[in-house]
């Protein structure tokens, strides 16, 4: 370390050089360049002038981000003190495709591996030329403006590129890992109805391959929207890589099942075949995919033609966790997504052109889409698909070495679990020793918040100089509330910094703000752009509304538990709602309790997480029996693989107890919170509202 740290709580300090060299140095000299003001903005001013003056602030960094757009905007925001309405960049036109794809040459742009070391690579010309041969090819298909195209699809380049495809032509992306059950898929799909869908025949995790055949055909036949299923033959692809891999029962993807009714109208291709424009509609359901190689000839017909679009135009749909019924879908906008992860990449993790960025995701996460748009940056999408122990636990590490990764994203449950273990990337001798990880300059963690020990073992025993950043927001904004600043001091046990251009406020049950260090709800008081545009099925925007402004009149309320410190920091306690997060995963109760109720012995049951003492959340289940049952282990092992089966292995519970009765309030809702309360020897509050409050 160039600089000597005094305070023990302080992990990591940046030197001159890299405080010189950061993009937010670089940013403030541009704006007091711009601005023209008396006052000159300095990086310690930064943030608060960027709540001061929001409008300045977005509209400058759009231009040193040098976003791409057909038409500049008319007005920056409208409708400021309201924040459902509020609209920004009105009149702009613009493609986020055409802002990922902007560099045009032979250097890389996307490197992929999996745990069986099947390896792939795209230059920035490559990608390019291969998201025209697929956008040429959906257009032919009749895919156009506003239709959605899903898919159910492992981190792999072809979703990259399905999706870039997807966003050329205006179209609405939306995808799910294909770990999920049937249910869990067509809870969410199901409500936007897509037209086509991007699916693998299966997928490889812990050294087995899952084949999913025979579940994307029960999905597609309950999707009568769909018109066209191309299939990326993934499985077979790494099968022919390794000779020592487990498999799964054989399943024919061709097999008739009893639900039939829609497969005779949608179609089905190979992603080869659908890339060479021909026999799409010769293929159904009931006839033979052609087995080939998962891979795209980089050869284009024609430039792409980026469909012009409006800031707040659809790009994705996320999901929320379905704590109180079916997922929310929630739709967030292109420019909004856009400027937003521009602002996170280049001023908070500090990505420049070449800069290779790594982060363990799953595409049924939003740190997926986070991930991808690192492009517009000059980032590098170093993608891995896989488990992260599987062959070893330096897997990922010697990923970091080999290429040298620059940004490694992963969950606090992941570097817990390397404690644990004792691994040691600074003793690994294929990782060179001491030095053993040169070119990583952050550590990104998120899922949950990440405790002060986890800092101390990745600064003890992954690298001692290195930007550790635990970062926090969700699915809900598509982006961070708070996150890393390359050039501030690094704290143990805190998230860095809010997130420029973020009004975060902690405050209490009455929306009042409280002082450094009293915990309450974690809030934002101003908009932002990357706030939904709209919920799915949503017109009037009263799901949207009771989402985050039903607890304080026009504030957004996130759900988190939460206190700033004294340096300036964050501190996140955990979820304030009944939202579910084991291993850092955002689920749902509901999800939960749809496939328990599949179950005859099971009455009722309420699902709660606990937190543990490592810091993870548990999910417990309380199961009320039907008479005449006992909940012995082969029970126990059934619910679980239902559960498992039905939504994910995410939604498993830890522990599954018997109980007499399960509190309800006097109008019959599952009292979780009450329950979560009582578990964690906190107080249950309102008694009086439950009608058996004995319980």
């Amino acid at each position: 370390m160039t600089n000597m740290i005094n305070d023990p709580e302080c992990k990591w300090l940046p030197t001159t050089k890299q405080i010189d060299l950061a993009q937010i140095t670089k940013f403030v000299a541009f704006v007091n360049a711009e601005n023209n003001a008396n006052h000159q903005i300095t990086i310690d001013s930064l943030y608060q002038w960027s709540i001061d003056e929001p409008t300045k602030f977005w509209s400058l960094f759009w231009g040193f981000s040098g976003i791409v757009a057909s038409k500049k905007w008319d007005e920056v925001l409208i409708n400021a003190t309201d924040m459902l309405n509020a609209k920004w960049f009105v009149g702009s036109k613009l493609n986020y495709a055409e802002n990922l794809l902007k560099y045009r040459n032979d250097d890389l742009a996307i490197v992929f591996r999996n745990e069986v070391q099947t390896t792939i690579t795209y230059t920035h010309n490559e990608l390019y030329h291969a998201v025209a041969k697929l956008a040429k090819a959906m257009r032919q298909q009749g895919v156009s403006c506003n239709d959605r195209v899903v898919g159910l699809l492992p981190n792999l380049p072809h979703t990259v590129i399905a999706m870039l495809a997807t966003a050329c032509i205006g179209a609405v992306w939306s995808s799910c890992s294909p770990d999920y059950g049937v249910q869990g898929v067509l809870d969410r799909f199901g409500q936007i109805e897509p037209k086509l869908m991007f699916s693998v025949d299966g997928y490889i995790y812990n050294s087995k391959v899952f084949d999913c055949r025979d579940k994307v055909k029960q999905i597609v036949s309950k999707l009568p929207s769909l018109e066209l299923l191309v299939m990326v033959d993934y499985m077979h692809l790494d099968i022919q890589q390794s000779t020592n891999m487990q498999q799964n029962t054989e399943t024919n993807f061709f097999t008739k099942t009893d639900d039939t009714q829609n497969t005779q109208n949608t179609h089905i291709v190979s992603w080869n075949d659908f890339n060479d424009f021909n026999q799409i509609a010769d293929k159904n359901l009931n006839s033979t995919i052609e087995v080939t190689a998962a891979t795209t000839t980089a050869i284009a017909t024609s430039a792409i033609e980026f469909a012009q679009v409006d800031f707040d135009h659809p790009l994705f749909i996320m999901y929320s966790s379905g704590t109180t019924g079916i997922p929310k879908c929630i739709v967030h906008g292109v420019g909004g997504t856009l400027i937003q992860h521009l602002k996170e990449h280049i001023l908070h993790t500090d990505i420049t052109y070449g800069t290779k960025v790594f982060y363990y995701t799953t595409c049924g996460w939003m740190m997926w889409n986070w991930l991808i748009s690192s492009l517009a940056s000059g980032g590098v999408l170093m993608l891995y698909d896989g488990a992260t122990m599987t062959p070893n636990p330096s897997v990922l590490w010697d990923y970091v070495v080999e290429y040298g990764i620059n940004i490694f994203g992963t969950s606090a449950k992941y570097i817990s679990s390397l404690e644990k273990i004792g691994y040691s990337a600074k003793q690994h001798t294929n990782l060179g020793g001491l030095d053993s990880l040169p070119s990583l300059q952050a550590i990104l963690s998120t899922g949950s918040p990440l405790l002060p020990e986890n800092y101390d073992y990745v600064y003890r025993e992954i690298k001692d100089d290195v930007r550790l950043c635990s970062i926090s927001g969700g699915t809900d904004i598509i982006s961070c509330f708070a996150l890393g600043n390359p050039t501030k001091p690094i704290y143990r046990g805190e998230l860095q910094q809010i997130g420029f251009g973020l009004n975060i406020k902690i405050l209490d049950d009455d929306g009042h703000e409280l002082q450094v260090g009293e915990k309450g709800e974690l809030s934002c008081i101003s908009p932002f752009p990357s706030q939904p545009i709209y919920f799915w099925n949503d017109p009037d925007k009263i799901k949207y509304h009771k989402a985050y402004f039903d607890k304080i009149p026009n504030v957004w309320c996130h759900g988190d538990f939460a206190a700033i410190t004294s340096y300036g920091g964050l501190i996140i306690y955990g979820r304030s709602d009944t939202t579910l997060k084991p291993s850092g995963v955002r689920i749902g109760t509901a999800e939960i309790y749809r496939q328990v109720e599949t179950v005859d012995a099971v009455e009722e049951s309420v699902a709660i997480g606990y937190h543990a003492a490592d810091g993870d959340e548990k999910v417990i289940l309380f199961v009320k029996l039907r008479p005449n049952y006992i909940l012995d282990d082969d029970l126990i092992k059934r619910i679980k693989q239902i559960i498992k089966i039905g939504a994910s292995p995410h939604h498993v519970p830890a522990m599954i107890i018997a109980v007499s009765d399960i509190p309800r309030t006097i109008n019959g809702k599952i009292a979780e919170l009450a329950v979560k309360n009582m578990v964690h020897g906190d107080i249950v509050k309102n008694k009086d509202t439950l009608a058996n409050p004995e319980s």
